[in-house]
């Protein structure tokens, strides 16, 4: 029995060995001598040929059939060893003797397609990629046709690697968490503090990535074709990487309140997942209420696969299983138990290895095998919508020549000089005039950055244009560091920037943040600048003989008080960290060849608000001694409010119309729900009803004439924001529901229409996770208090 068990061992080895052999052979005669496929998808009567296969035997190439009965014909093929195998990211491999090559899934496109992933890699046929703004910057603008437009300029980028043999179809981004806390690291990678906002710019980027024109819309969803999938991820309340010892890989988000979760960590999510029909979601690392994300059926199946009807697949944050049984020791599961307690909570793709062992789990009647396969389906049909399978014709041509075009380059720029922030602008010191100022000091840390207006997530630039190189086309620069890097922990080099500004007509001082200080597993531990920054800045505007302009390059806001109420500094800029062309775009907004026009989408806190709470406590609203968070519950001084931002110019706002008022008949199956009040002087009969009980038809629609009163071209982003009736407990002091941008021309007006749904836009959350619709008075605030609009809501029977 020993002897026959040795042979079948050894036999098995060799048929391994074989096929691997095979399978290598194979894939050398399906590329050419640069490593391009010679065939861009699988179902090739020509591949099948060379594979030795008859293709008319494989139902899954049959494209009469439905996507979902190819996938399962194709899953049917499998064996269990071959399912977990197509399951786990880096562990997917060829299996000839169905002509199915390996895919790997893991390829990233936060802000341009990112070497970061498995899927993707840039070598001297594709030796870089279009790198945007990061996301915080972008978002800045405001502008959701901009949003989208990267999303499509990126995606070609990524369907032309993808047809260069160099990139998958899958790209797991964008990340849309809320920024709960300004110490978070990853704050570059996210649209803000604002779930409206943050939702919105998903819907866009990922319809920008996703969608193929004129088949946005599909009878079956499931069949609609992806130029890429999309992933919105990390699902859900995860906004933390290291606080104090306590990591992200162990961390139990708690207490959060269905409150929190329905109104701010969930809705980015339900808005990717309804109306920008993103193909994928992720789930994180950490636990939220005690049970890891990607172990909870109720967050997987009942929201994302149920409600909010996901047509894709869900998979994990990077060996996510692999942190439940080591850090979270979750039920102190085995990775067997482990894998099996995640499959049947709906995660269907494992980025790491741990899946593999859904064959034992199978085997110990942990899990059902078809559990595999319909994870397996919904994987399979969608490479299927991607053309994996049968190629996309219209997407077929691009390559080589749809990278780095001059096109994808100017909109980088355009998204760096759009999300800029003007903070201060003394005495109109900028824009500066050429003619009067010819020599400049470019001093600090960044004012000749590269890889730091990359951020995180990013690829190679096609080309790189420094603050020293943008600024030379206006007039002589002289450059020092005066820090080493933006930790600068000594001044051993202050003193040679100092004594630059003393000659110079104007001093730009670059300072900030980078991805050494904040990013993925780097949470800040205050809001100042680093080390000895704050003692550069001062010593160089002490000494400049003209103007100082503070630029700031970071994410996460900066308390710069000191900055704000020194004389001598000017001008303060916030430019994010602008991608490759951000020298450039910096220098076209402080010469005035653009005006800038973007707005914080976070709240600049002052630094004593790190003392007031730790990381850990995941409340939004005040409870106790801490104080609330964004701008919606913080009622504490600010250094810059949310949606903050200057201009060259100046914009006013009109509205003519009536106030608006809506008396909702309820009828005998609608019922009002209380609500708690800070006074019983506002109480209502009918304090409200849930939004899911009314028919929610009903819509605000008004005009606001917006006009630029200045003497320069400029945009102006158009913020709309709900104000609650008074005196309801817990509710948000305003929520942003709508906003435009607009270009306007020195003096020109024009009219922006906003339509917005009553439920949607008026609606509050309840401590139940209820929403409800109030009644009493509501208003619509355009800007900051500019505009008041009252809304009357009433219930009456």
């Amino acid at each position: 029995m020993a002897k026959k068990m040795l042979f079948m061992v050894l036999l098995s080895h060799i048929i391994l060995c074989f096929s691997v052999v095979s399978s290598l052979n194979l894939n050398a005669s399906l590329v050419d001598d640069k490593g391009i496929p010679r065939f861009i998808y699988v179902c090739d009567p020509e591949r099948f040929n060379i594979l030795g296969l008859d293709m008319a035997q494989f139902a899954y190439c049959d494209k009469s059939l439905p996507y979902n009965v190819r996938a399962k014909d194709l899953v049917d093929r499998l064996t269990l060893v071959e399912k977990a195998q197509q399951m786990t990211d880096n562990s997917s491999v060829d299996i000839p003797r169905i002509g199915l090559p390996h895919y790997k899934w893991w390829s990233e496109a936060l802000h341009g397609v990112a070497e970061t992933g498995d899927g993707t890699h840039f070598d001297s046929l594709v030796p870089s990629a279009t790198v945007f703004p990061n996301v915080i910057l972008t978002t800045a603008s405001f502008n959701k046709t901009l949003w989208k437009t990267i999303g499509q300029a990126v995606s070609t980028e990524a369907r032309a690697m993808h047809n260069l043999g160099r990139a998958g179809l899958t790209f797991w981004s964008p990340t849309i968490n809320v920024v709960r806390d300004p110490r978070w690291g990853r704050t570059l990678e996210t649209p803000g503090e604002d779930p409206y906002v943050v939702g919105v710019y998903a819907v866009n980027y990922v319809r920008g990535l996703q969608d193929i024109e004129g088949q946005e819309n599909t009878s079956d969803p499931n069949s609609r074709p992806l130029k890429v999938s999309a992933c919105c991820k990390h699902f859900a309340a995860y906004d933390l990487e290291e606080f104090q010892g306590v990591r992200r890989l162990e961390f139990d988000a708690k207490v959060v309140t269905e409150q929190d979760m329905v109104e701010t960590f969930n809705r980015p999510f339900e808005m990717c997942v309804k109306d920008g029909d993103v193909s994928s979601v992720m789930c994180s690392f950490n636990r939220v209420n005690g049970i890891p994300t990607c172990a909870d059926a109720y967050l997987l199946k009942k929201l994302v696969r149920e409600d909010w009807n996901l047509h894709g697949y869900v998979v994990a944050d990077c060996d996510s299983i692999n942190e439940i049984v080591k850090n979270h020791k979750w039920l102190n599961d085995t990775v067997e138990e482990a894998s099996a307690q995640v499959l049947k909570a709906g995660m269907d793709l494992d980025c790491g290895k741990s899946y593999l062992k859904l064959v034992d789990a199978v085997k110990q009647g942990l899990v059902k095998e078809a559990d595999m396969d319909k994870s397996l389906n919904y994987l399979y049909v969608v490479l299927m919508r991607l053309g994996w399978f049968d190629g996309i014709p219209s997407l077929a041509s691009l390559g080589k020549k749809d990278m780095c075009t001059e096109e994808n380059v100017e909109l980088a720029a355009e998204a760096a000089r759009e999300g800029i922030v003007l903070l201060q602008n003394d005495n109109e010191t900028l824009p500066l005039d050429p003619a009067k100022f010819k020599s400049f000091a470019l001093i600090g840390p960044h004012a000749n950055a590269t890889d730091v207006m990359k951020g995180n997530y990013a690829g190679f630039p096609c080309k790189f244009i420094t603050p020293v190189e943008g600024f030379s086309a206006f007039g002589q620069v002289t450059y020092e560091l005066g820090c080493l890097d933006a930790k600068c922990p000594n001044d051993t080099t202050i003193q040679s920037a100092v004594d630059i500004a003393k000659n110079a007509d104007a001093t730009f001082l670059f300072v900030g943040l980078s991805t050494a200080i904040e990013a993925e597993w780097r949470d800040r531990k205050d809001l100042l600048l680093p080390a000895n920054q704050t003692l550069l800045v001062n010593k160089a505007a002490e000494a400049s003989k003209g103007p100082v302009i503070l630029v700031i390059m970071a994410a996460t806001g900066i308390d710069i008080s000191f900055a704000k109420t020194n004389p001598k500094i000017k001008s303060i800029l916030w430019v994010g960290y602008p991608g490759e062309q951000g020298g450039r775009a910096i220098a076209e907004v402080v010469f005035g060849m653009h005006n800038p026009g973007g707005r914080l989408p976070i709240t600049w806190y002052e630094n004593n608000y790190v003392d007031k709470l730790p990381m850990t406590s995941m409340a939004l609203r005040p409870v106790g001694d801490y104080p609330g968070r964004t701008y919606k519950f913080f009622n504490g001084s600010t250094v810059y409010p949310f949606g903050y931002g200057l201009s060259y110019t100046s914009f006013k706002y009109e509205y003519n119309s009536a106030d608006m008022s809506l008396d909702i008949k309820l009828n005998r199956l609608q019922h009002c729900q209380g609500l708690p009040y800070n006074d019983t002087n506002y109480k209502q009969n009918c304090s409200s009803v849930s939004i899911d009980d009314l028919t929610c038809n009903d819509e605000i629609t008004f005009e606001i004439t917006v006009q630029n009163v200045g003497s320069r071209d400029g945009s102006d982003a158009v913020l709309v924001y709900s104000v609650p009736p008074e005196g309801i407990v817990g509710t948000p002091f305003k929520q942003v529901v709508g906003f435009e941008r607009v270009y306007l021309q020195a003096n020109e007006s024009v009219n922006v229409k906003f339509v917005l749904n009553v439920c949607q836009s008026l609606n509050i959350v309840d401590v139940s996770g209820y929403r409800l619709l109030p009644s009493g008075l509501h208003k619509i605030v355009v800007g900051d208090n500019a505009i008041s609009i009252p809304v009357k809501i009433s219930y009456s029977r």
